[in-house]
């Protein structure tokens, strides 16, 4: 018997989860990334250039990032973080929580953490040989592998203790929203008589 497919699409459930964590304004004094707009930070944002220009003053400060919507940050995360990952070639599960990862962490790394938990070489890049180590796998077993990584990484940035908790808590709901695509688990077998 299988799982009835979950109602939202994975890049659906992926935006939800990101809004709900990253909501709107927030410029804490200790975010290396600065002010941040649904999770679009002013480091981001400048990386882009022109592109979050919202004000058209020819810069990128902390007006731009106050003007960003969440549907200019959706698209972002599309574009940016979605389509990079390669997530539409990924198992939804896998998807969701290797994009997430490339949110809170960068792409690069995050796809590192998907390799190493398929036993690829871990270059940073997608490429045929990930996405066939990646359909080989258990999808389960990478997105516990990807979220496991990924704590064991905050663990040892400088400011854990500012936003540590908040950071588990996020990869805890991730493993929750993410398993909602995974198959189900084979049912047990009959203990003997």
């Amino acid at each position: 018997m299988t799982a009835p497919a979950p109602a939202r699409t994975a890049f659906a459930a992926f935006m939800d989860f990101v809004f709900l964590r990253e909501g709107g304004w927030v410029d804490h004094p200790a975010d290396p990334g600065g002010a941040t707009n649904h999770g679009i930070s002013l480091r981001f944002a400048v990386g882009l250039g022109r592109l979050l220009d919202m004000d058209g003053d020819g810069d990128v400060d902390r007006d731009d990032i106050r003007m960003i919507t969440r549907e200019v940050a959706a698209g972002i995360y599309r574009d940016e973080f979605w389509r990079l990952v390669r997530a539409d070639e990924l198992p939804p599960a896998v998807a969701i929580a290797t994009t997430d990862a490339a949110v809170n962490c960068g792409p690069a790394r995050a796809v590192r953490w998907l390799q190493g938990a398929v036993g690829a070489r871990a270059d940073g890049q997608i490429g045929p040989r990930t996405l066939a180590s990646v359909a080989a796998a258990s999808p389960r077993q990478v997105l516990e592998e990807i979220v496991a990584r990924r704590m064991m990484h905050h663990a040892t940035l400088p400011t854990f203790r500012t936003f540590g908790l908040g950071w588990m808590r996020r990869c805890a709901g991730l493993a929750i929203v993410s398993a909602e695509y995974l198959p189900p688990l084979p049912a047990p077998a009959p203990e003997p008589a």
